[in-house]
């Protein structure tokens, strides 16, 4: 292993597992401080929830998941197939066990520490996908604040609380009310249903398959290497590297290791300390034609869908299921999310719907990502993101490789410490 012997006191070379957005943004800082990288990925780039998320660089709306209210709502539509959050009956110990410690941190106080720790993140989240826009990865951010919409005034009030929530917490978000006439001649897709909206400024959105395979592609050229098919089964620690080994035999080797694989990151994690469980919360979308341009993002929240500006159609995207990472695709929740936004917009042809997609977002118990070393020195892991992978994706990916690097643990990472 004497290739592999350490310089300055920080790695020479790191594999990184996970070719998603949090990966390969690891990977392109790890560059920018003279660390050769290799990424290896269990299918190939953005072949996780970084292709078909709604593409939201959203940090105003980065509110974590285990708001009171979640725990409330998820109660009511526990046996409802069609309910945005769903967990199907099944008899998983570990997904009980998830769900009673992510229900047990459903409290005030849980969420408005989470919130906290997501405020440096989301102060510099933009400037991050700035730094790699400006240095060689060709694929826009776009500049566009996020519209809410709601049946009613009353409706829109709940988000308003929300905002004021994140704001008493020292989250700045810029919003505005707006009116039904102001959205109907702002966005033509609206139906006579929707009353009232809220504007977000200050936020943008991405074609986020693009954007990660245009990052794949900036780290090619800057002299790293890329193996697909390469699903991680093993991690052997020696005494200056690690050794990662493949399901089917192939192995590769570094002073360092990231573990950066979206859902599938508490099976790795595990065995080096990481107690903090994360599951899929398993997302879906697809691509509608519409017959006139979509100006915007449009967010409605009594529904939970996202909708997106998408290479001249719009990307529907919606639910939260718990289900296995790896398993099918199940189209009555395809169905639902169709149903419930068919009577607010209108203008969209449902029938052509194509790029039908199934994505596992790693969801953490306690509303906060893991991200920085585990109980091995030399191995780190950066996941459990929830619904704000690609906002958090770009700044977790420098502030983690400054923490490679340097081996210090920099402050806005001491939150989200992986042995917690």
């Amino acid at each position: 292993m004497g290739d592999l012997e350490r310089m300055d006191g920080g790695p020479r070379s790191v594999i990184v597992v996970g070719a998603g957005i949090v990966g390969l943004s690891t990977a392109w800082f790890l560059q920018e401080r003279g660390v050769q990288v290799t990424v290896v990925d269990r299918e190939g780039i953005a072949a996780g929830s970084s292709w078909g998320n709604a593409g939201w660089l959203s940090p105003g709306l980065a509110i974590p998941l285990n708001e009171p209210a979640v725990l409330r709502y998820g109660l009511r539509t526990l046996l409802d197939r069609r309910a945005p959050l769903h967990v199907p009956a099944s008899p998983d110990p570990r997904l009980w066990s998830f769900l009673a410690r992510f229900a047990a941190n459903c409290t005030t106080r849980s969420w408005t520490a989470a919130v906290r720790a997501n405020l440096p993140l989301n102060e510099e989240c933009l400037e991050a996908f700035d730094v790699l826009t400006a240095n060689g990865v060709d694929a826009p951010t776009v500049d566009a604040p996020i519209t809410a919409l709601f049946e009613t005034a009353g409706q829109a009030e709940t988000l308003v609380a929300e905002l004021d929530r994140l704001g008493d917490a020292g989250q700045r978000v810029s919003w505005t009310r707006l009116g039904g006439a102001e959205l109907h001649e702002r966005f033509p897709q609206v139906t006579s249903r929707i009353g009232a909206g809220v504007l977000l400024d200050g936020q943008r959105y991405a074609d986020p398959g693009r954007f990660t395979e245009s990052l794949a592609r900036a780290v090619l050229a800057r002299g790293g290497s890329i193996r697909h098919r390469f699903d991680v089964t093993a991690v052997r620690r020696h005494q200056h590297a690690y050794t990662v080994r493949s399901a089917s035999g192939r192995t590769a080797s570094a002073n360092a290791v990231v573990l950066a694989t979206g859902a599938w990151l508490g099976g790795l994690a595990r065995k080096w300390g990481v107690r903090v469980p994360v599951r899929a919360g398993r997302g879906y979308s697809f691509t509608v034609p519409t017959d006139q341009p979509v100006p915007g993002p449009l967010y409605l929240p009594g529904i939970r869908v996202a909708c997106t500006p998408y290479q001249g159609s719009l990307r529907v995207a919606g639910t939260m299921e718990f289900r296995k990472p790896g398993d099918p695709p199940h189209q009555a929740r395809v169905d639902a999310i169709i149903a419930s936004a068919r009577p607010l917009l209108t203008g969209v042809d449902w029938k052509r719907r194509t790029d039908t997609w199934v994505g596992s977002r790693p969801v953490s118990a306690d509303g906060r990502p893991v991200i920085g070393e585990t109980g091995a020195p030399g191995l780190y892991v950066a996941g459990g993101h929830g619904m704000w992978g690609l906002t958090h994706g770009a700044i977790t990916g420098r502030l983690l490789a400054e923490q490679i690097t340097t081996g210090k643990q920099p402050e806005a990472l001491r939150p989200f410490d992986p042995l917690r």
